[in-house]
């Protein structure tokens, strides 16, 4: 693997800026000090000093801003049941496999990351690692433990309330709770709080997919407290009454958004604020469900999910909303490294063109992220954050799910992955 600050040409291969521009063919993008400072027409490039550049050859291929998981959960590690979480191993052992996932999504091309929950706020001291370059992986945004009131979905079964999940979550009871909760997460150093509105389809017999596990005075506490602190707030909404309150309460970012009617469309364009379907898990869940125990009840409930949220999702993009591109990833039958299985979904069953999905999980994945300025697109004066495909990702965007098809993946302008591994 090679890894360098020098100034860098990568040249003949297709430029999709993700800005709305259309792509650039035989195109050129020139980088200096991990900043961008020239992407267009090779006809049009500046000259440069062939004994002082690196050059990249994209071989016909696609140049594309580095992916961005807008959900990723790094401490799940690829688990079959929620109870490995935080039961059976230790925290220490919990972080070495969270550095393991960390890499794993760099090395398919994800340069960038919001974490959507981590155990014992693991991801905080992971995105710390990663920026000091101690472990090899997206520059992450952490979300720590997750606030969810009591009894709530990560508070469903008995088993697991005898035996604590204190690591992953904060079960709280009233506003006072729960903003006690976030002054803890203020504390721990996250960015983004993560809570739980709503139940889910894995939960049918206490907290299904269309129960509310917290209340809206409780979901106000949380906005207010965290904003105070200049954090934002998002949170797992499947039902629609959920949904509604997490945007009446002020929230930043919803989860799924899987129940959506007319009302909750128009207050979400109204307020502007982006939506992580996070669908394909809801199809690895239906397709490999049966495998790992799971009741067809359970599967049905993820079937009437899947198509409510594909139906959400189509009418936001239609009239104007944004998308965040992340999936869940890190349960048995939807495991790390099959980040991009989203995109090709996203295409071939909600019916997005490739390129608006490509917005989705570059530009709206920095805004989300609050780092637009800096990333998300390919344009003069932004941070190198590259990704360099084999093969025509804008005809064909399942090229991404490969790893042997991703020729370099820049990230502040340091090859991280690739298999160009002596570039010439």
């Amino acid at each position: 693997m090679i890894h360098n600050s020098i100034p860098t040409v990568v040249r003949n291969g297709t430029i999709f800026k993700s800005n709305g521009e259309q792509p650039t063919p035989n195109g050129e993008l020139h980088f200096v000090n991990g900043i961008i400072t020239y992407v267009g027409p090779a006809h049009s490039a500046p000259t440069v000093d062939d004994g002082n550049f690196l050059f990249i050859d994209a071989q016909g291929g696609t140049i594309l801003p580095g992916l961005i998981e807008s959900h990723f959960h790094p401490t799940y590690f690829n688990v079959a049941s929620l109870e490995d979480l935080d039961i059976k191993y230790p925290v220490e052992y919990v972080t070495l496999l969270a550095s393991q996932n960390a890499t794993c999504a760099l090395e398919h091309g994800y340069t960038s990351a919001r974490s959507g929950g981590s155990l014992f706020n693991i991801d905080v001291w992971l995105k710390k690692a990663i920026a000091e370059d101690v472990v090899k992986g997206p520059r992450l945004t952490a979300s720590g433990r997750e606030i969810c009131g009591v009894g709530g979905l990560m508070d469903w079964n008995p088993n697991y309330r005898k035996i604590g999940m204190e690591g992953l979550v904060l079960l709280i009871n009233g506003p006072i709770e729960a903003t006690a909760a976030v002054r803890k997460l203020v504390k721990d150093g996250v960015e983004w709080i993560k809570t739980y509105p709503t139940g889910d389809a894995a939960s049918p017999d206490l907290n299904d997919h269309h129960t509310l596990c917290m209340t809206f005075e409780e979901m106000q506490a949380v906005v207010t407290t965290a904003h105070n602190h200049n954090l934002k707030v998002t949170g797992h909404c499947r039902a629609t009454r959920g949904i509604k309150n997490a945007l009446l309460a002020g929230f930043d970012a919803i989860e799924h958004g899987s129940f959506m009617d007319d009302e909750t469309i128009d207050l979400l364009l109204e307020r502007d604020v982006p939506v992580v379907p996070a669908l394909f898990f809801e199809k690895a869940s239906i397709m490999h469900g049966r495998e790992f125990g799971m009741t067809q009840q359970v599967i049905d409930g993820h079937q009437e999910t899947l198509d409510a949220g594909t139906v959400s999702a189509q009418r936001i993009i239609r009239e104007g909303g944004r998308l965040g591109l992340g999936g869940d990833y890190g349960f048995a039958w939807n495991p790390h490294g099959d980040y991009a299985k989203e995109l090709t979904f996203f295409v071939e069953h909600v019916g997005l063109t490739i390129e608006q999905t490509l917005i989705c999980a570059t530009r709206t994945g920095a805004e989300i992220i609050g780092v637009q300025d800096e990333l998300g697109t390919l344009e003069i004066g932004k941070m190198a954050d590259i990704l360099v495909v084999a093969g025509d990702v804008l005809n064909e965007i399942s090229l991404i799910e490969e790893k042997k098809n991703l020729l370099a993946v820049f990230q502040n302008g340091i090859i991280k992955a690739g298999t160009l591994s002596n570039p010439n």
